[in-house]
Protein backbone atom coordinates (compact mmCIF):
# COMPACT_ATOMS: atom_id res chain seq x y z
CA UNK A 1 0.00 0.00 0.00
CA UNK A 2 1.44 3.37 -1.05
CA UNK A 3 1.91 5.68 1.44
CA UNK A 4 2.43 3.70 4.85
CA UNK A 5 4.34 2.48 7.49
CA UNK A 6 6.25 -0.59 6.45
CA UNK A 7 6.63 -1.16 9.89
CA UNK A 8 5.83 -5.23 11.11
CA UNK A 9 5.48 -7.04 14.07
CA UNK A 10 8.04 -9.77 14.91
CA UNK A 11 7.36 -12.96 13.39
CA UNK A 12 9.70 -15.30 16.39
CA UNK A 13 6.40 -17.73 16.54
CA UNK A 14 5.55 -17.76 12.63
CA UNK A 15 9.92 -18.73 11.91
CA UNK A 16 9.12 -21.32 15.16
CA UNK A 17 6.02 -23.14 13.63
CA UNK A 18 7.40 -23.51 10.15
CA UNK A 19 10.97 -25.08 11.73
CA UNK A 20 8.61 -27.28 13.52
CA UNK A 21 4.97 -28.11 12.30
CA UNK A 22 3.83 -30.72 10.67
CA UNK A 23 1.70 -30.89 6.99
CA UNK A 24 2.96 -30.00 3.80
CA UNK A 25 3.61 -26.89 2.13
CA UNK A 26 1.97 -25.68 -0.95
CA UNK A 27 4.18 -23.68 -3.25
CA UNK A 28 2.31 -22.40 -6.33
CA UNK A 29 5.14 -20.50 -7.96
CA UNK A 30 5.96 -22.55 -10.96
CA UNK A 31 2.73 -23.42 -11.78
CA UNK A 32 1.51 -19.13 -11.65
CA UNK A 33 4.66 -17.99 -13.27
CA UNK A 34 3.24 -16.10 -16.24
CA UNK A 35 -0.34 -17.15 -15.44
CA UNK A 36 -3.03 -15.61 -15.44
CA UNK A 37 -5.03 -18.22 -13.13
CA UNK A 38 -7.36 -17.81 -9.70
CA UNK A 39 -7.95 -14.22 -10.37
CA UNK A 40 -10.88 -12.88 -8.82
CA UNK A 41 -11.94 -9.54 -7.08
CA UNK A 42 -11.27 -8.38 -3.47
CA UNK A 43 -14.93 -8.78 -2.92
CA UNK A 44 -16.06 -11.84 -4.61
CA UNK A 45 -12.79 -13.83 -2.61
CA UNK A 46 -14.05 -12.81 0.59
CA UNK A 47 -17.44 -14.34 -0.12
CA UNK A 48 -16.81 -18.26 -0.34
CA UNK A 49 -19.28 -20.44 -1.32
CA UNK A 50 -17.83 -23.57 0.21
CA UNK A 51 -18.40 -22.68 4.02
CA UNK A 52 -20.96 -21.77 5.94
CA UNK A 53 -19.45 -19.10 8.18
CA UNK A 54 -21.27 -15.25 8.07
CA UNK A 55 -18.37 -13.09 6.99
CA UNK A 56 -18.25 -9.51 7.02
CA UNK A 57 -19.19 -7.92 3.51
CA UNK A 58 -16.20 -6.13 1.99
CA UNK A 59 -17.67 -4.45 -1.39
CA UNK A 60 -14.55 -1.98 -2.91
CA UNK A 61 -14.90 0.62 -5.25
CA UNK A 62 -14.39 -0.02 -8.87
CA UNK A 63 -11.15 1.85 -9.17
CA UNK A 64 -9.50 -0.71 -6.26
CA UNK A 65 -8.50 -4.82 -7.89
CA UNK A 66 -7.33 -7.29 -5.83
CA UNK A 67 -6.20 -10.46 -8.19
CA UNK A 68 -4.61 -13.67 -6.46
CA UNK A 69 -2.49 -15.90 -8.48
CA UNK A 70 -2.52 -19.12 -7.27
CA UNK A 71 -4.66 -22.03 -7.30
CA UNK A 72 -6.08 -23.17 -3.54
CA UNK A 73 -3.80 -25.94 -2.24
CA UNK A 74 -5.17 -29.23 -1.89
CA UNK A 75 -5.25 -29.92 1.66
CA UNK A 76 -8.42 -28.17 2.99
CA UNK A 77 -7.00 -26.93 6.42
CA UNK A 78 -4.24 -25.56 4.26
CA UNK A 79 -6.58 -23.64 1.77
CA UNK A 80 -8.52 -22.28 4.30
CA UNK A 81 -5.85 -21.05 5.96
CA UNK A 82 -4.42 -19.38 2.75
CA UNK A 83 -7.96 -17.67 2.47
CA UNK A 84 -8.51 -16.12 5.46
CA UNK A 85 -4.63 -15.07 5.60
CA UNK A 86 -5.95 -13.37 2.13
CA UNK A 87 -9.03 -12.04 3.66
CA UNK A 88 -7.22 -10.41 6.66
CA UNK A 89 -5.05 -8.65 4.28
CA UNK A 90 -7.76 -7.46 2.43
CA UNK A 91 -10.04 -6.18 5.30
CA UNK A 92 -7.12 -3.95 5.68
CA UNK A 93 -7.53 -2.39 2.85
CA UNK A 94 -11.16 -2.26 3.39
CA UNK A 95 -10.83 -0.58 6.33
CA UNK A 96 -8.58 2.50 4.65
CA UNK A 97 -10.84 2.65 1.75
CA UNK A 98 -13.85 2.85 4.23
CA UNK A 99 -11.14 5.27 6.19
CA UNK A 100 -12.57 3.23 9.72
CA UNK A 101 -9.97 2.30 12.52
CA UNK A 102 -12.38 0.10 13.54
CA UNK A 103 -13.68 -1.59 10.51
CA UNK A 104 -15.93 -4.74 11.10
CA UNK A 105 -14.16 -7.11 8.37
CA UNK A 106 -10.50 -6.78 10.17
CA UNK A 107 -11.68 -7.00 13.58
CA UNK A 108 -13.07 -10.18 12.62
CA UNK A 109 -10.17 -11.41 10.31
CA UNK A 110 -7.40 -10.59 13.62
CA UNK A 111 -7.16 -12.98 16.40
CA UNK A 112 -8.24 -12.28 19.85
CA UNK A 113 -5.22 -11.82 21.10
CA UNK A 114 -2.04 -11.38 19.18
CA UNK A 115 -0.53 -8.44 17.27
CA UNK A 116 -2.36 -8.82 13.94
CA UNK A 117 -5.28 -6.93 15.44
CA UNK A 118 -3.24 -3.40 16.24
CA UNK A 119 -1.38 -3.97 12.95
CA UNK A 120 -4.43 -3.27 11.23
CA UNK A 121 -5.44 -0.55 13.16
CA UNK A 122 -2.20 1.06 12.80
CA UNK A 123 -2.20 0.51 8.93
CA UNK A 124 -5.64 2.06 8.34
CA UNK A 125 -5.38 4.65 10.99
CA UNK A 126 -2.11 5.95 9.18
CA UNK A 127 -4.04 6.17 5.68
CA UNK A 128 -6.84 8.26 7.72
CA UNK A 129 -4.59 10.86 9.43
CA UNK A 130 -2.81 11.51 6.14
CA UNK A 131 -5.98 11.62 4.21
CA UNK A 132 -5.41 8.67 2.36
CA UNK A 133 -7.55 6.11 0.40
CA UNK A 134 -6.17 3.41 -2.05
CA UNK A 135 -6.86 2.99 -6.14
CA UNK A 136 -5.15 0.28 -8.81
CA UNK A 137 -4.41 -2.89 -8.80
CA UNK A 138 -2.47 -5.50 -6.54
CA UNK A 139 -1.23 -8.87 -7.06
CA UNK A 140 -0.85 -11.26 -4.67
CA UNK A 141 1.38 -14.74 -5.84
CA UNK A 142 4.08 -17.71 -4.79
CA UNK A 143 1.59 -19.01 -1.38
CA UNK A 144 3.51 -21.21 1.15
CA UNK A 145 1.56 -22.80 3.78
CA UNK A 146 2.36 -25.42 6.75
CA UNK A 147 -0.09 -25.99 9.35
CA UNK A 148 0.24 -27.49 13.06
CA UNK A 149 0.20 -30.93 13.52
CA UNK A 150 -2.62 -30.50 15.47
CA UNK A 151 -4.43 -28.05 13.09
CA UNK A 152 -4.33 -25.11 15.44
CA UNK A 153 -2.32 -22.62 13.43
CA UNK A 154 -0.75 -22.15 10.47
CA UNK A 155 2.50 -20.05 9.22
CA UNK A 156 1.25 -18.22 5.83
CA UNK A 157 3.63 -16.28 3.69
CA UNK A 158 2.76 -15.19 0.15
CA UNK A 159 3.97 -12.57 -2.33
CA UNK A 160 2.66 -8.96 -2.95
CA UNK A 161 2.87 -6.18 -6.02
CA UNK A 162 1.64 -3.04 -5.70
CA UNK A 163 3.32 -1.61 -8.37
CA UNK A 164 0.06 -0.79 -9.46
CA UNK A 165 -1.40 0.27 -6.58
CA UNK A 166 -1.48 4.05 -5.36
CA UNK A 167 -2.16 6.22 -2.39
CA UNK A 168 -5.41 8.86 -3.71
CA UNK A 169 -6.06 11.70 -1.60
CA UNK A 170 -9.56 12.03 -0.23
CA UNK A 171 -10.47 15.05 -0.29
CA UNK A 172 -9.02 16.03 -4.05
CA UNK A 173 -9.14 12.57 -5.15
CA UNK A 174 -5.73 13.10 -6.53
CA UNK A 175 -3.92 9.89 -7.36
CA UNK A 176 -0.50 9.95 -5.76
CA UNK A 177 1.48 8.18 -8.63
CA UNK A 178 5.30 6.78 -7.97
CA UNK A 179 7.76 5.06 -10.26
CA UNK A 180 8.45 1.82 -9.87
CA UNK A 181 10.99 0.49 -7.78
CA UNK A 182 12.08 -2.53 -5.44
CA UNK A 183 9.65 -1.22 -2.41
CA UNK A 184 6.96 -2.07 -4.39
CA UNK A 185 7.34 -5.91 -3.89
CA UNK A 186 7.30 -7.54 -0.50
CA UNK A 187 6.66 -10.91 1.61
CA UNK A 188 3.89 -10.92 3.93
CA UNK A 189 3.87 -13.49 6.88
CA UNK A 190 1.24 -13.94 8.64
CA UNK A 191 0.39 -16.76 11.81
CA UNK A 192 -3.06 -18.20 11.22
CA UNK A 193 -4.97 -19.40 14.39
CA UNK A 194 -7.72 -21.78 13.72
CA UNK A 195 -11.73 -20.58 15.18
CA UNK A 196 -14.07 -22.15 16.67
CA UNK A 197 -15.82 -22.44 13.30
CA UNK A 198 -15.27 -25.03 10.55
CA UNK A 199 -13.45 -23.27 8.04
CA UNK A 200 -12.26 -20.49 9.55
CA UNK A 201 -8.85 -19.01 10.50
CA UNK A 202 -8.06 -15.68 12.27
CA UNK A 203 -5.01 -13.54 12.25
CA UNK A 204 -2.72 -14.02 15.02
CA UNK A 205 0.70 -11.92 13.74
CA UNK A 206 2.11 -10.59 10.95
CA UNK A 207 5.46 -8.94 9.23
CA UNK A 208 5.87 -7.61 6.00
CA UNK A 209 9.25 -7.72 4.59
CA UNK A 210 10.09 -4.87 2.08
CA UNK A 211 12.09 -4.91 -0.96
CA UNK A 212 11.33 -8.71 -1.74
CA UNK A 213 13.03 -8.40 -5.36
CA UNK A 214 12.28 -12.36 -5.75
CA UNK A 215 8.54 -11.25 -6.26
CA UNK A 216 9.14 -9.38 -8.95
CA UNK A 217 9.43 -12.44 -11.67
CA UNK A 218 6.07 -14.20 -10.87
CA UNK A 219 4.65 -10.47 -11.18
CA UNK A 220 2.25 -9.46 -14.25
CA UNK A 221 0.55 -6.05 -15.80
CA UNK A 222 -2.72 -5.24 -16.45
Amino acid sequence: MRRRTTSAFSMAAAALLLAACGGGTEKKSDEIAGANKGQSSASSSTSPADDHVKRPNMPFPGDYKSVADWKAPTDSQQAAALKDALNFSLAIRHGVIEQDANDPAYLFYAAPLGSAKEYAKDQIQKHIDGGWTLTGTERWSRPEVRVSTDDKRAAVSFCHDQSKLYGKEVKTKKVLRTKESDKDYSVFELVMERAPEENLWRAKSIEVKGEATQCKDVSQQD
